[in-house]
């Protein structure tokens, strides 16, 4: 079966032949589960995207509609057999589909794959030509429709410029000139759409109608945008001029098509990076070009501005891109020498809240690492004196990630996440209180209060519903697979089968975000090996499983697995103390429990050493994402065998 949403919704059978899927509420229900892309959406929200004033009896009219969707969609399931399509899951339902099998992903994924590659191409094209109208186009009331309509446009229109661009670079491209002139008639705005015209106007040997559209285009920038055309365009129409019998291929930008200065680029970006997925990445490759392109002015205010306007919140204490985070940090001190210290204090603790959140805490050596400590307090109490709230959970920000520079922080964390969620309630700064509610979730997780924990996890998907934060139910996913892995060592829990499907779906669902690469790899096969230790198995040895960043610290214990004693030994010897991150509890309990098993008396004593000040934790906990158990436990086999030696 396969579900169709760039159009009217449907569903269809392997064999075309369409399904009934029934009234219109129950097709929405259907298309707001596909929207989420297999992560679980909440009964309230729901509720709330189904009705602007829900009935009395809404949650009930919801179950009606899931159990007849579940009737259509696996008409051959046998009764009294768990769903494998349409789940419910925790406080909510879940759609599992292969992505191949709904067309709005196939059509993100193939998009995502010639940004890539010109190889996929015939993917792009074909994807293109699924589109049967605009998207959810029979779910008109609904504001999440209404939102994922707009996004869903927007890819299309650059999957439309993408694929001319592709064909363009290969050598053809004459037969577009029909179709990208109704493309830029309709979208004038889209500056690159203008460039595409000409080039294929000028690949039809038709120059001089080149020139006329970039001087169209020039116009109207000017005259109604006050706007000059930008490099890309004044580039081209030099090169036509000049008599150019083959033009160089167009560089892209992830922009409305309108040339941007370095303050209004940035303000983009941020608004980008607030929606996940590629335009995170996006959106700091353009953050990082619109700090360089504000240092070239020479405008230090500028540049300070910047720099500081991007204040998206940071959850995870490893970068996703090392080398552009240390690319910004340094622009923002040399931006703050140049100010001195008796710059204007807003700049100066703006600039100093971005060192610190971009230094994290995993990347960092010694040196820099007390300067971006030393960064995030002073952004925190310049910002404490100038009584800015939004300055000051930005700066709270920073002083989050800079609080790993040992284990056991939990409760100090905490206090930070409590007031972020305050300042961010009081102030309506919503994107931060999202932040607020999963430090807070990370705390209580770290702390062993899972009733706490799932508190705040119900909190922040009801946020993230109205801020679009996508990632938000993919984290929450995984949170309540680490609940029923904790679960599952209990006596009547669920099974590890069970715990181990749930991190399953939570791996698939976070591998479809494209974006977090600094949490993602490795965190699947870590996870597993959690739940091993949980059920005193030992560590899992499939080849294929991905240890990621986590490789020097789960090698003994994966040799010992596989009866490889000598080698497990060398692999613990050459094991570097963990990064100050929200994993470095769990890595320790790693080491000490591979010393403990293979009697290495000084190894054990370094692991209890970094293990006393967390032994109320739950390793793996800091990060709400897994658990490898109490800490408790595995310091008490370290000391022991420490004591041994």
């Amino acid at each position: 079966m396969r579900i169709d949403v760039l159009g009217a919704v449907r569903a269809l059978r392997a064999d075309g032949t369409p399904v009934d899927l029934g009234g219109p509420r129950h097709r929405e229900v259907l298309a707001r589960l596909v929207a989420a892309g297999g992560r679980m959406v909440a009964t309230d929200t729901l509720v709330a995207d189904l009705w602007a004033e829900p009935p009395v009896r809404a949650v009930g009219a919801l179950r009606t509609f899931v159990a007849a969707l579940r009737r259509a969609v696996e008409p051959d399931r046998p009764p009294r057999t768990p769903p494998r399509v349409l789940l419910t899951e925790g406080p909510g339902y879940a759609l599992r589909l292969p992505r191949d099998q709904v067309d709005a992903h196939r059509f993100e994924d193939a998009l995502a794959r010639a940004r890539r590659t010109p190889e996929a191409l015939p993917d792009l094209e074909a994807a293109l030509a699924a589109w049967r109208g605009p998207a959810y186009a029979d779910v008109t009331g609904s504001l999440w429709a209404q939102r994922e309509r707009a996004r869903l446009e927007e890819l299309r229109l650059e999957g439309i410029e993408l694929r001319a661009r592709l064909l363009l670079d290969s050598g053809a491209g004459a037969e577009l000139v029909a179709e990208l002139g109704a493309h830029v008639t309709e979208h004038p705005w889209r500056e690159p759409a203008w460039g595409l015209l000409a080039r294929a106007l000028h690949r039809a040997g038709r120059q001089a109608d080149a020139l006329a559209t970039l001087r169209r285009a020039r116009t109207m920038l000017v005259e109604q945008l006050g706007l000059d055309p930008g490099a890309e365009l004044r580039r081209l129409e030099a090169d036509i001029l000049h008599g150019a019998t083959t033009l160089p291929p167009a560089r892209t930008v992830w922009t409305a098509g309108v040339r941007l200065g370095p303050r209004t680029t940035v303000e983009l970006a941020r608004t980008l990076a607030l929606a996940g997925g590629d335009a995170l990445v996006h959106s700091r490759r353009d953050r990082l070009a619109a700090v360089q392109a504000a240092e070239r002015t020479g405008d230090i205010a500028l540049t300070a501005r910047v720099i500081g306007a991007y204040d998206v919140p940071a959850l995870w204490s490893r970068a996703d891109d090392p080398e552009q985070s240390r690319a910004v940090v340094a622009a923002a001190e040399r931006t703050l020498t140049a100010l001195g210290t008796d710059g204007p204090a807003a700049l100066r603790a703006r600039l100093l809240a971005t060192v610190a959140v971009e230094s994290r805490s995993a990347d960092l050596s010694g040196t820099a690492s007390e300067r971006a400590g030393r960064a995030a307090r002073e952004a925190e109490a310049l910002a404490r004196e100038l009584g800015d709230p939004a300055l000051l959970v930005f700066a709270l920000n920073g002083v989050f990630l800079q609080s790993f520079t040992r284990p056991g922080l939990a409760a100090a964390r905490d206090v930070i996440g409590a007031e972020i969620l305050d300042l961010a309630t009081r102030h309506a700064l919503p994107n931060f209180a999202v932040l607020g509610r999963l430090v807070r979730l990370q705390s209580a997780s770290a702390l062993g209060d899972l009733d706490a924990a799932s508190a705040h996890a119900r909190a922040a998907e009801r946020l993230a519903v109205s801020t679009e934060a996508s990632l938000v139910p993919v984290l929450t996913g995984w949170f309540r697979a680490r609940v029923t892995a904790a679960r599952s060592a209990e006596p009547g829990g669920p099974t590890a089968a069970t715990a181990a499907a749930h991190y399953r779906a939570a791996e698939d669902a976070l591998a479809g975000t494209a974006s977090m690469p600094g949490l993602h790899r490795g965190l699947f096969a870590l996870a597993l090996l959690g739940l091993r230790l949980l059920h005193d198995r030992p560590a899992p040895t499939d080849p294929a499983l991905d240890w990621g960043p986590y490789r020097p610290w789960t090698q003994p214990l994966v040799l010992l697995a596989r009866n490889r004693v000598e080698e497990a030994r060398t692999a613990l010897a050459a094991t570097p103390e963990p990064p100050l991150d929200h994993m470095q509890e769990a890595l320790w309990c790693l080491t000490a429990h591979a010393a403990a098993r293979l009697g290495e008396h000084r190894a054990a004593a370094r692991a209890a050493t970094a293990l006393r000040t967390a032994r109320t934790e739950h390793a793996g906990g800091a990060s709400g994402l897994l658990t490898l158990g109490p800490v408790a436990r595995y310091l008490k086999e370290a000391e022991k065998c420490a004591t041994q030696g």
